[in-house]
């Protein structure tokens, strides 16, 4: 999975990346302190990992990961060259999501770009910045499309989409909410990868006393909330000053400094469930003497596709799938007494992966 990080100057952002990923990215209190996207790669903690490797003694560990993209800090007219200008932008075209960091609090010793803190109207600066990018993708393809559609009925077709989805940007609305004719003009849409068609998760950043009671006395949060369930998009709190006095300690003393806050996860489990929650995503399990790993697949995934993120040969001469629930292999201590118990099934192609499946792939190449 991976993720781009987005929001005006001096919201959070790059403190919050720092904290997520530990990479280091420059901060400062000055607008365009990131310049060059920073990358980060970042374990998904899920303690099934940690207990199916303690239980199977295997010599690997691997969590799955979500890769952070930290991108320039935007302004308002950046589509027009203003501040560093939207080139950046590029570099989350293959995200799967975009979080977007808010500014929910004040502090006169941090500058804010517009002079007053206001969440709404900085997720819309940030929003149009984003359509008026997709709205110049668009243009580049009607350009490319327009010179051959006269003897070619798909790309007079195409013309045709580009056209209504141009006139849908313009009236200042995003491309998920463009409304496709039929499955040719979705997979068209699809292949724009245009930056309004992702999925956002907005991260309220918020002081240290607003974490306790989740963002519910800041005024700030509320609108935001509010703003996120009419874009059908998912909301967290975090406070990014935080995670970054949290992000060098270890997972013992990580616990007991939330818990003296009266917090009981971080801002990274915050955005992880948030993001699998969005995307639609669970995990399944591989364990064994060698390695235990978790995979990540989407929601309805049926058992020869997860046999195929393992490896394609899996998925090409898939057999069955032998499937134990996480919570009845640790019920029963090991395989062999879940065998005894017949509680590892035995299923086919038309599987559909459940979360926490701990699961052996049968399969012949």
């Amino acid at each position: 999975m991976k993720i781009g990080i987005v929001g005006l100057p001096n919201v959070g952002k790059s403190t919050l990346f720092n904290s997520l990923t530990k990479a280091g990215a420059e901060m400062a209190n000055y607008p365009f302190c990131t310049i060059d996207p920073n990358v980060g790669v970042v374990p998904v903690p899920d303690e099934r990992v940690n207990v199916l490797t303690k239980m199977f003694e295997s010599k690997k560990t691997v969590n799955a990961v979500i890769e952070f993209v930290d991108i320039a800090g935007l302004v308002r007219g950046a589509s027009k060259g203003e501040g560093l200008g939207n080139q950046f932008l590029s570099h989350i075209r293959d995200c799967d999501a975009i979080v977007h960091v808010v500014r929910c609090f004040e502090d006169s010793n941090v500058i804010h770009v517009d002079g007053s803190v206001d969440p709404v109207r900085d997720i819309e600066t940030i929003t149009l910045e984003l359509i008026f990018s997709d709205i110049e993708m668009v243009d580049r393809r009607m350009q490319r499309v327009g010179r051959a559609r006269a003897n070619d009925k798909t790309l007079a077709k195409e013309y045709a989409m580009l056209e209504r989805l141009k006139a849908h940007l313009e009236d200042g609305k995003q491309v998920k909410t463009f409304e496709v004719e039929d499955e040719d003009e979705a997979a068209m849409l699809s292949e724009l990868a245009l930056l309004t068609t992702k999925k956002v998760i907005f991260a309220a950043n918020v002081k240290e006393d607003d974490l306790a009671d989740d963002g519910a006395s800041n005024p700030y949060v509320a609108k935001v909330r509010e703003y996120a369930k009419e874009d059908g998009s998912e909301v967290f709190v975090i406070s990014a000053a935080i995670e970054a006095e949290i992000a060098e300690l270890d997972d013992e003393e990580k616990a007991e400094f939330l818990s003296d806050l009266g917090v009981s996860e971080s801002g990274l489990d915050k955005l992880i469930k948030a993001s699998y929650s969005l995307l639609g995503l669970i995990s399944f399990l591989t364990t064994g003497p060698d390695e235990t790993r978790a995979w990540t697949i989407t929601k309805g995934t049926k058992a020869p596709q997860a046999a195929g993120k393992i490896h394609t040969d899996f998925e090409r001469g898939f057999i069955r799938a032998e499937v134990i629930p996480f919570e009845k292999l640790v019920e029963c201590g090991s395989n062999a007494v879940a065998r005894e118990k017949g509680l590892i099934r035995s299923e086919g192609k038309e599987y559909v992966m459940q979360d926490g499946d701990v699961v052996l792939f049968r399969f012949n190449v």
